[in-house]
């Protein structure tokens, strides 16, 4: 049973909440990193990306980098100031996006959990990725990020946090993408039953944030084992809990920038081989199984044939895609490392994948039918992978708000 607990929380008084709160820092390039932060010295991406102070084409992962990102930790700590909360606590978290609403809860998860899997995981790290955050955390000590964890509703746990949104919110922030970000804290009585009700839950699974827990395990492992007081705070990981009925995924869309050598014509004669071809379409796809297609300036509607084995992981349209139509017609191998093929997340909309077709930056593109939580839920509990790019959820928590020091 997952444990979710209270800590001591480092987090901005609330007149400075809107300045230092930031998007999370693998969403953003480092020039969008550079524009959003702006003249704003209080942002927290020059604490996530601080390499948006340097020129241009600065080596990300150079010492300086990282020396930087401690320096200004420092000064954000002054200057927001960010304040250290009086006694270990849990938090709620409610993000709202136009009519969508989910409300987590804010805590620390175990790494040893997650180290024996009953914080469940879908997707593949890459060792640069987990190098730069376990650097970033054992750098500042601190854990700036929380990881997106979902698990299985539990109506006494909402109950419980619909009772702490009855009183006054910590923050109500309305971020410039229009998303409201509102936080409460969870008063110590109920503190204690929401923590005991999670030792019911089953499971934790990772929705977004692989690389920040697996370096947060990592972290642990490099911190010398004297500090008995570093290693027992780095023993638990910075995550938002939330039920995963609340949750909203959006589609991760695909481009190929060429036909393989194909006229659109043979492209579409080969794809009939395995697949129904529906001359007209939509750009977004009505239900699981369909596939919006945008090819010479027009969507058509591709339904996919039913996976030729069995399990979770064959049963994605994705990976259904992949088999049908990316590499048998496209010549697709290895989307994750695959050149031919990029990925749309699909907060850009359709109108991105007509862009990049339009413009000639892509041959053709393809718009999926959303993911669903329990089909991601299937595929962790099995000890299987999704296909590269394959969720994209919205809206995402802010870096910067609640903050935990090891």
């Amino acid at each position: 049973m997952p444990i979710l607990r209270p800590f001591r929380a480092v987090r901005p008084v609330p007149e400075s909440a809107a300045e230092v709160a930031a998007v999370p820092y693998d969403v953003v390039s480092a020039p969008e990193a550079r524009a959003l932060a702006g003249a704003n010295p209080l942002s927290f991406l020059r604490v996530s990306r601080p390499e948006l102070e340097l020129p241009a084409g600065a080596n990300a992962y150079a010492d300086e980098v990282y020396e930087r990102a401690a320096a200004n930790y420092a000064r954000l700590k002054a200057a927001a100031p960010l304040c250290t909360e009086t006694a270990p606590r849990l938090y709620v978290y409610s993000l709202r996006m136009g009519t969508h609403e989910q409300t987590g809860i804010c805590g620390c998860a175990s790494v040893e959990e997650y180290d024996r899997d009953v914080v469940r995981k879908h997707e593949r790290t890459r060792k640069d990725k987990e190098d730069d955050r376990t650097r970033h955390i054992v750098q500042l000590r601190a854990q700036t990020g929380p990881v997106f964890l979902a698990y299985r509703d539990r109506a006494a746990i909402d109950a419980m946090v619909q009772q702490v949104q009855r009183e006054q919110a910590l923050y109500d922030v309305l971020a410039p993408d229009g998303v409201q970000h509102r936080v409460w804290i969870v008063p110590e009585s109920v503190s204690e039953r929401l923590a005991a009700e999670f030792l019911r839950v089953p499971l934790f699974y990772i929705a977004d944030g692989h690389h920040r827990a697996a370096s947060a395990s990592r972290a642990r492992r490099e911190l010398a084992p004297g500090d008995g007081a570093a290693v027992a705070e780095a023993s638990f990981f910075l995550a938002v809990a939330f039920p995963a009925g609340q949750l909203q995924i959006l589609p991760y869309n695909r481009v190929v920038l060429d036909l393989a050598g194909h006229t659109p014509q043979e492209f579409v004669a080969l794809v009939r081989r395995h697949c129904d071809w529906r001359e007209a379409g939509s750009a977004t796809p009505a239900r699981k199984g369909e596939v919006g297609v945008y090819l010479r300036g027009r969507w058509h509607t591709l339904v996919l044939p039913q996976p030729g084995v069995p399990g979770p992981v064959a049963a994605l349209d994705a990976e259904r895609l992949h088999h049908a139509v990316l590499e048998p017609a496209l010549h697709i191998g290895d989307p994750r490392v695959d050149k031919r093929i990029d990925f749309v997340g699909g907060i850009r909309g359709t109108a991105e994948l007509e862009r990049r077709v339009d413009s000639g930056a892509a041959a053709v593109a393809f718009s999926l039918y959303p993911v669903g939580m329990e089909e991601l839920m299937a595929v962790s509990d099995a000890g299987e992978l999704m296909p590269p790019k394959s969720t994209w959820f919205e809206p995402k928590l802010r870096d910067g708000l609640l903050i935990h020091e090891i």
